[in-house]
C-alpha cells in the first residue's frame, strides 16, 4: 500500500470525530460513499481509503482490489493472516493519522462492508487501541487473539446473503464466543438498506457523540 496517496473523505461541518469506512472486495472507496453521506452525521470526517490491487486466489488469481487475499480450499475460506497484519498496519498508519489532525482515538472508529467489515474487527480487535467503537457490515469475523482495552462492536448482516452466507458469518462469530459479537439481522442480500444505515446512525452518534461528552 502507497501511505502517500491520501484516502477518499466526506464530512458534515466541521469534524471532531472520524470513521474510517473500508469497501469490500473489488470495490473502492466511493463505493461506500453513499453510505458516509447517508449516515448524515454531524462533525464526524468519514475516511474511505482504497484498497490496493492484488491477485485474488480464490479467483484464479484475477486481480482486483482487496485488503488481503482469499482462498477457498475443500468449501472452507484459508485466512490470509500475513495480508491481514499487512492491511492492519495501514489501518493503524490512518488511525495516526486522524490524531495528528486532532481527533481523539476514543473518538475514532472503524467500519466497514464484506471484506473490510472483516479488516475492520480484526484491526480494531488487535490494536490495543481504546477506539469509539468497530461496526461490521455483511462481514465475518477473522480468527484473531484480542488485545485489551475492548473495543465495543455493532454488526449486522442480510438474512439472504449469498455473498458472506449468513451460516458463515454466524459461525465465526460463534467460533470466538468471549467477544460476545450477534448481528443484526435484514430480510436483504449482500447489500445495505436504509434501516441497516438508520441503526448504524444512532449507534454510531452514541458511541462517538457519548465519548465526545466524556471527554469535554
Amino acid at each position: 500500500m502507497n501511505d502517500d496517496t491520501l484516502p477518499l473523505e466526506w464530512s458534515a461541518g466541521r469534524p471532531d470525530a472520524s470513521v474510517l469506512l473500508l469497501h469490500g472486495l473489488g470495490a473502492d472507496g466511493h463505493d461506500l460513499l453513499p453510505i458516509a453521506q447517508a449516515l448524515e452525521i454531524e462533525h464526524v470526517r468519514f475516511v474511505l481509503p482504497d484498497a490496493p490491487v492484488r491477485p485474488i486466489s480464490m479467483y484464479d488469481g484475477y486481480p482486483m482490489r482487496a485488503w488481503f487475499d482469499l482462498t477457498h480450499t475443500d468449501g472452507d475460506m484459508q485466512q490470509d493472516d500475513a495480508g491481514l497484519r499487512a492491511a492492519r498496519e495501514q489501518v493503524s498508519h490512518w488511525i495516526r493519522r486522524e490524531t495528528e489532525r486532532g481527533v481523539a482515538v476514543q473518538r475514532i472508529a472503524l467500519a466497514g462492508f464484506s471484506q473490510g467489515a472483516a479488516l475492520a474487527l480484526y484491526s480494531g480487535l488487535t490494536l490495543g487501541l481504546p477506539l469509539a467503537g468497530i461496526a461490521a457490515l455483511s462481514g465475518w469475523l477473522p480468527h484473531l487473539v484480542p488485545s485489551a482495552p475492548a473495543v465495543p462492536v455493532w454488526a449486522a448482516h442480510g438474512s439472504e446473503d449469498p455473498v458472506v452466507p449468513l451460516a458463515w458469518s454466524q459461525a465465526s462469530y460463534a467460533a470466538q464466543p468471549q467477544l460476545g459479537i450477534t448481528p443484526h439481522l435484514w430480510p436483504i442480500r449482500h447489500e445495505i438498506c436504509a434501516e441497516e444505515i438508520g441503526a448504524l446512525r444512532t449507534w454510531l452518534q452514541q458511541q462517538l457523540h457519548g465519548q465526545a461528552s466524556a471527554l469535554n
